[in-house]
């Protein structure tokens, strides 16, 4: 997950060595640094550069790693669907490696994700004065997702997608407000350019992306990684989604759990405001009992 999430930010050469360790993480645990070398084009010199650049000491190390890693997702499931979906893919296939691939996001994620920058993350939204959420395309709809969670505790929200109105709400925030960018390739010009203008008028900015050393770090003070891997048909639009959800709901739950008791009464409140735009029928199909009026 750390070597796929650096890989745009590695040089070339760096590129070929990460590219022969994703290729087969297992077979290269057992190879020799000459060996890589060999099958990347390039320099052991070059190999070490890699090692430290995703944050490992030497090759050894890197071995070690691979081989604690490999053995960790046999053991999380004994079928590998793969990814890839192919023209001749018949549907119950598809369904297969769907779902395999967002389990699969959500349970990388929660692996990856630093705990010790999501409480504080939840810290600042738990105090925030206003929380702006900026996203376009596919994390538009988590900015989306988070700002009516928010809302329906009572914490004051805006999810903004358009990049006008982006820019407008990040120029009036200030010190005690929070804006949270989303964008899962940490590229996306418009939503960049939001928290930087946020921060520059003393909002605290935190970036919530798959890339921790994407553009949209540069100008967020915190940041929150995904761990989402985007392959045919799925660029940037499903398993990134599922992940990105899935910090969204760690920081909702967060959030409420600090103000635990004004949530419950906003809950109650929202769920009783909603509640006479349901059909008069229980979950399983049965009509509920009329109420009495006592």
């Amino acid at each position: 997950m750390r070597i796929r999430s650096l890989l745009p930010g590695l040089a070339r050469a760096e590129q070929r060595v990460a590219k022969v360790v994703l290729e087969d993480p297992s077979a290269v645990a057992r190879r020799s640094i000459t060996e890589v070398a060999l099958a990347a084009n390039t320099s052991e010199t070059t190999v070490t550069r890699f090692c430290k650049a995703v944050g490992v000491g030497g090759y050894p190390q890197l071995r070690i790693a691979l081989a604690a890693d490999t053995a960790r997702s046999e053991a999380r499931s004994s079928r590998n669907l793969g990814g890839e979906i192919g023209l001749d893919d018949d549907l119950a296939a598809v369904v297969g490696k769907v779902s395999f691939a967002d389990a699969r996001a959500v349970e990388e994620t929660a692996d990856q994700l630093d705990i010790a920058t999501l409480e504080r993350v939840i810290d600042l939204l738990a105090d925030a004065g206003r929380t702006d959420v900026y996203g376009v395309g596919a994390s538009a709809f988590v900015a989306a997702d988070l700002q009516q969670k928010l809302h329906r505790i009572g914490r004051v929200c805006f999810a903004w997608s358009d990049t006008h109105i982006m820019l407008t709400s990040a120029a009036v925030l200030g010190s005690g407000d929070v804006a949270i960018g989303v964008s899962h390739t940490g590229a996306t010009t418009d939503t960049v350019e939001a928290l930087r203008v946020a921060r520059e008028h003393g909002a605290t900015t935190v970036a919530l992306t798959n890339f921790p050393r994407s553009p949209i770090t540069e100008v967020a003070d915190y940041v929150l990684t995904t761990a989402a891997r985007e392959t045919t048909f799925r660029s940037g639009a499903t398993a990134s989604r599922i992940a990105q959800l899935t910090v969204i709901d760690c920081l909702f739950i967060g959030v409420a759990q600090r103000h635990m008791d004004e949530a419950s009464r906003a809950l109650d409140a929202t769920r009783e405001a909603v509640g006479t735009h349901r059909l008069g029928v229980r979950p399983d199909g049965r009509r509920r009992p009329r109420e009495t009026g006592k």
